[in-house]
């Protein structure tokens, strides 16, 4: 008897599921997107670096993590990444206590987000403010000073393009 209820037990804990599944490996786009476009970002701030920056590293990211082509003609792809950097701020957030100077950058950046659909014109993702944080460090010795700033853009637009292929693929 006993043996007549664990058997039917065991199998209904082995089959039924719990719904979960790892992070990352979802994705929400339509099956008929095979290309993605991504031109040139928008830039409403005064600093033009990251502009140039962000469209190839999350190019590269959807090359990385996902199956879809990145084409350079927006006339040849199946959907368009558009963005714009809305705002960028570096301020210190530490200083050494000798020289007054900043030791450590924080580095805040919004952009705005928007994949459509090339021939419906049906908007596939939409973000209007999509802010990442990243900070850097900067040495307070003059004789061995080296500007950090463009390697932490660097950075800091890896992450950016690692939360907007996340958030586009979960639609987060």
């Amino acid at each position: 008897m006993r043996r007549a209820l664990v058997i039917p037990m065991f199998a209904s804990l082995a089959f039924s599921g719990c719904g979960y599944h790892v992070g990352g490996k979802a994705d929400l786009l339509p099956s008929t997107l095979h290309t993605i476009a991504i031109p040139a970002f928008g830039n409403n701030t005064t600093r033009y670096k990251l502009t140039e920056i962000l469209p190839g590293a999350i190019g590269r990211e959807f090359i990385t993590r996902t199956r879809y082509r990145i084409v350079a003609d927006p006339n040849e792809a199946d959907a368009i990444l558009r963005g714009t950097v809305v705002s960028s701020a570096s301020y210190p957030i530490i200083f050494d206590q000798a020289t007054g100077r900043a030791s450590s950058i924080q580095m805040n950046v919004v952009i705005e987000l928007k994949l459509v659909d090339r021939v419906s014109g049906k908007m596939l993702f939409e973000r209007s403010r999509m802010e990442s944080h990243g900070r850097y460090e900067v040495t307070t010795n003059e004789i061995q000073y080296f500007d950090e700033s463009s390697t932490a853009l660097d950075r800091i637009s890896r992450e950016i393009a690692r939360q907007v292929v996340s958030s586009i693929l979960e639609a987060f």
